[in-house]
C-alpha cells in the first residue's frame, strides 16, 4: 500500500485508504454513496479527512464495495503487479536456440509485452513466416539478425531497430557467427 496505512505521524489514513480502494474497484464518489445509501458528500468528507465516521457508518460505506471492516483495516489484499524485475525474474517462454524472456508474467489484461530475445548462430523463426494481430518493434543490442518482414529484408546490427504491423509475415533469423541479442516489444501481447 503506497502510504495509505500511515501518514507522517504514524496514524492510519482512513480517508486515503477509503480513496484508493474506491479508486481500485472503479468507483466515482458518487456512485460509491449511491451503493451505500449515504450522500455523496458524506464520501467526500470522509476521503479529505474532514469527519471521522462511526463504525456503523464506516461499515454501511464498505458494503457499498464490497469489502469487511477487517479488511479494510488490514490494507489491499490484491496483489499490486511489479513494477521493477531482476534478471533471474524475467519469464522464459520459448527456450531452446530462441529464447524469449518476457517482462512479468501474467499478462492477461495487459496491453504491452517486452521480450529480451537472443537468437543462437544460425537460430531461425522458422521457413514460414510469422503473422499475428499486434505491431511490433525491438532493437537489436549485440550480433546481427536479418529481418524479413512481407517482401522487405534487411541484415541489422546493434543499434538498429525494427517496427511493423505484425500482420504482414515476418521471420527473424541469426545470420552471424554470434548470439544476436535483441530487446522487443509486442502490443498486444501475442505469445
Amino acid at each position: 500500500m503506497s502510504g495509505a496505512s500511515v501518514d507522517g505521524s504514524g496514524d492510519f489514513d482512513l480517508g486515503q485508504r477509503l480513496r484508493e480502494l474506491r479508486e481500485d474497484q472503479g468507483l466515482s464518489q458518487r456512485a460509491l454513496a449511491k451503493r451505500a445509501g449515504v450522500s455523496h458528500g458524506v464520501v467526500s468528507l470522509i476521503e479529505q479527512n474532514k469527519t471521522s465516521p462511526s463504525v456503523g457508518l464506516l461499515k454501511k460505506i464498505l458494503d457499498g464495495v464490497p469489502i469487511s471492516l477487517a479488511s479494510f483495516f488490514e490494507g489491499p489484499t490484491v496483489q499490486r503487479d511489479p513494477v521493477f524485475f531482476a534478471a533471474g525474474e524475467l519469464s522464459e517462454i520459448a527456450g531452446g536456440r530462441i529464447s524469449y524472456r518476457q517482462v512479468g508474467r501474467d499478462l492477461s489484461g495487459k496491453s504491452l509485452q517486452i521480450l529480451h530475445e537472443r537468437y543462437a548462430p544460425g537460430a531461425d523463426t522458422g521457413e514460414a513466416m510469422l503473422s499475428h494481430a499486434a505491431e511490433e518493434g525491438g532493437v537489436v543490442v549485440r550480433g546481427r539478425l536479418e529481418v524479413t518482414v512481407g517482401s522487405a529484408r534487411r541484415v541489422l546490427e546493434a543499434g538498429d531497430a525494427y517496427y511493423f504491423d505484425s500482420r504482414q509475415p515476418h521471420r527473424f533469423r541469426n545470420i552471424g557467427h554470434e548470439e544476436a541479442e535483441v530487446v522487443s516489444a509486442c502490443t498486444p501481447p501475442t505469445f
